[in-house]
């Protein structure tokens, strides 16, 4: 296919040619990938100033998206690519090929580094979605500091930098510039351009940005930073965002109430307990979408009011493809059990026969199909079943339907139900507020609610 780049995809390309370290900020379905491997095919077969290229990314993404971008545009011609994710041996054989571009999950990086050891191949590396190396204690991080010094060019690729907050921020441009701009180490970091909010004594639990602190911050990243908004730049088509409200009935509330109010539950004889905020969280979303879990593991059955509603969102789309998320593995099992047809999206074959048009339900977990994959071309109708308190996932989940390609109105439908935790999330996502204070707050609230 020819290739006819947007301005900003020109712009973009050029950013990267033009820095050594580049965090490229860019919003869904503005086409990373094929961005950054035009810049690559100039880097290493007209520039000849790059050798070997190691791109990094989520493992679906590097398995189905990345030698699938490749083969697609004529320009690329000339560009060799080894993918090196599986078994070892699959990983070892991909090594061999000494390809120009060699492609692999980021779960497999400590294995990398280990493997080559001070004999590091690779001059330049592409972080497809940067946010996933924010934590600094990550072995993934460490093992990947350890062999930036090798390294003549690096790119950052991502549409949420900070979706948590700003100290997101710091791990990923410490990879990208060696501490350069952010300081070499958190501490630094953290003094400068923050204060302790919540504390005991001389704990700190959390730490809020001093005044001014964001505009400081960016200008600090602006002159290796790109960043372009969807938005901005593509005309998408109409989306509607709509939430579907079911209710329980007064025992199934009651049910609800219970552990919300004594964060322990009977449940058919298993005893259902949330030691601390976060788990009663867990606990209580759960229970929304109408299963939980037991202490051994088993799931107990509360109610299937939002099975019900699924069954009729899939009545209404006469016919159309249905793409559904769902966080717990309960639901996963639950829909299957309703519906024998719906079918996890999990490898190349299933997302081609999705975008295929051969899967009219197709189930999908934001953490692990949230990244990269194109899935616009099956469908156009996303259904989130039980919701999830990370709005990075959540916001490329909704991606992978409404994006650059989609030529038919997305519908995003949440079902949610009513007086339940599922409300905090929504209200949570909306704001664009998902840290963990937040979520502690929701289930305060939930809990000093009227006995």
């Amino acid at each position: 296919m020819r290739y006819k780049p947007h301005d900003y995809q020109q712009q973009a390309t050029k950013f990267i040619l033009d820095h050594n370290e580049a965090a490229v900020l860019l919003g869904m379905g503005l086409g990373k990938s094929v961005i950054s491997l035009t810049a690559i095919w100039e880097l290493v077969l007209d520039y000849f100033t790059v050798t070997r290229v190691l791109v990094i990314a989520p493992l679906r993404v590097a398995r189905d998206t990345w030698p699938v971008e490749l083969a697609k545009w004529d320009h690329l011609e000339g560009l060799t690519m080894a993918v090196a994710v599986g078994t070892k041996l699959q990983r070892l054989n991909a090594l061999a090929q000494g390809a120009m571009v060699t492609v692999i999950n980021r779960e497999n990086i400590p294995w990398l580094v280990a493997h080559y050891g001070n004999a590091w191949p690779f001059d330049m590396v592409v972080i497809d979605e940067l946010s996933s190396f924010k934590n600094p204690r990550a072995k993934r991080f460490k093992e990947l500091t350890r062999v930036r010094p090798h390294l003549n060019r690096i790119v950052g690729l991502t549409g949420t930098p900070a979706a948590n907050g700003l100290m997101d921020l710091w791990a990923q441009f410490r990879l990208l510039d060696g501490g350069e701009r952010l300081g070499r180490y958190i501490t630094h970091y953290r003094n400068r351009w923050f204060v302790p909010d919540k504390r005991n004594g001389m704990q700190v639990f959390t730490y809020k940005p001093r005044e001014g602190a964001e505009e400081g911050i960016y200008m600090a990243i602006a002159d290796m930073t790109v960043s372009m908004k969807t938005t901005d730049h593509l005309r998408l088509p109409p989306l509607t965002v709509t939430t579907h409200m079911v209710e329980m009935s007064e025992r199934e509330a009651r049910t609800y109430d219970e552990l919300r109010k004594d964060l322990v539950v009977t449940l058919d004889g298993h005893v259902i307990d949330a030691a601390n905020a976060a788990a009663l969280s867990g606990k209580l979303l759960q229970l929304a979408s109408g299963a939980i879990y037991t202490a051994e593991g088993d799931t107990v059955t509360v109610h299937d009011r939002k099975l019900d509603a699924l069954e009729d969102l899939i009545e209404a789309a006469n016919g159309e493809a249905l793409l559904v998320a769902y966080w717990f593995r309960h639901d996963k099992t639950r829909i299957q059990q309703r519906f024998p047809d719906a079918r996890e999206l999990k490898t190349s074959e299933d997302i081609n026969a999705w975008n295929a048009g051969e899967v009219p339900l197709a189930l999908i977990h934001p953490a692990s199909a949230g990244h990269g994959l194109n899935l616009q071309a099956g469908g156009h109708l996303l259904v989130w079943f039980s919701l999830t308190w990370s709005l990075e996932l959540y916001q490329q989940a909704n991606a992978r339907l409404f994006r650059q390609g989609q030529d038919q109105p997305v519908t995003i439908t949440h079902l949610a139900v009513k007086d339940t935790l599922d409300e905090a999330v929504l209200a949570a996502l909306d704001a664009k507020d998902t840290t963990q204070e937040r979520l502690i707050d929701a289930v305060k609230t939930q809990l000093s609610k009227e006995q």
